[in-house]
């Protein structure tokens, strides 16, 4: 069992580094400790050359209930939400996103915050017994942490409007029609399945896998352009990658590429 203010799990799996929300007996509700050690392990994944890719998903029988509010009213109170500094680490990724994709495997109860750290992420695994919802609206508030912005990028201005105006509860099959999550899974195969995903990536060119993401986010938050004005320039940096000169030797020797991330 967790403390009363829960905790957040980590370990090192070959390149991988596991995120998992550690206080089951609270159906992994989200503190003011756990977040200060979330921010931790993201800024490990993004800041370790070791590491590759990122998997989130939670211990017990659900991903997460969302913010504890009681443990989190005088934050609220205080106008914090969001972030005003685009160089600060988020996990969020309101200011600077993790560099390294990030996979979330949800099970059970996925709600407000849970909902938030899946959009922000890359890649959503869904066990086929998801409850999610937004339901910020049924307590006086609004999401602060993305959902606002995110939903309406990932499933489009009605479906986002639909889930975010009448905060209802939905399940996988309707997270998988509206973009939020891209694979549905039986319940208790959720995290297996975003370990392998996370390992696909870890196994290509990190470097690549990177700026693969980095372009994309650019993208969303700095328009079509600009984007486009850092292809070639990006494109030219990786050419001079030891991971580039390995990937047409490998192609050339016909076997599998070793990349070293450098």
């Amino acid at each position: 069992m967790t403390d009363n203010e829960g905790a957040m799990s980590v370990e090192v799996r070959n390149h991988i580094l596991l995120i998992g929300f550690n206080r089951p007996e609270k159906y992994n509700g989200y503190t003011p400790k756990m977040a200060k050690e979330l921010l931790a392990a993201i800024t490990r994944l993004d800041e370790d050359v070791e590491l590759r890719c990122g998997v989130i998903f939670g211990h017990g029988d659900h991903f997460t209930a969302g913010l504890d509010l009681p443990k989190w009213t005088a934050h609220m109170e205080a106008g914090e939400g969001g972030t005003s500094n685009p160089d600060a680490l988020d996990p969020v990724a309101l200011g600077r996103g993790c560099r390294k994709p990030i996979v979330t495997a949800c099970h059970g109860i996925t709600f407000t915050m849970g909902v938030e750290l899946a959009l922000a992420g890359d890649i959503v695994i869904a066990a086929d017994n998801c409850r999610f919802s937004q339901l910020e609206p049924t307590r006086g508030i609004h999401a602060t942490d993305g959902a606002t912005i995110r939903f309406v990028q990932r499933s489009g201005w009605g479906n986002a409007m639909y889930h975010l105006l009448t905060a209802d509860e939905f399940d996988a099959a309707e997270a998988y029609r509206i973009g939020l999550a891209q694979e549905v899974v039986p319940a208790g195969t959720q995290l297996e399945r975003a370990i392998e995903i996370a390992e696909k990536i870890a196994a290509l060119a990190p470097l690549a896998v990177q700026e693969t993401k980095a372009s994309s986010r650019r993208y969303i938050v700095e328009g079509f352009d600009a984007a486009v004005a850092a292809l070639g320039p990006t494109q030219k940096r990786l050419l001079a990658s030891e991971d580039a000169e390995e990937g047409v030797q490998s192609f050339v020797e016909r076997r599998k590429a070793v990349f070293k991330g450098r």
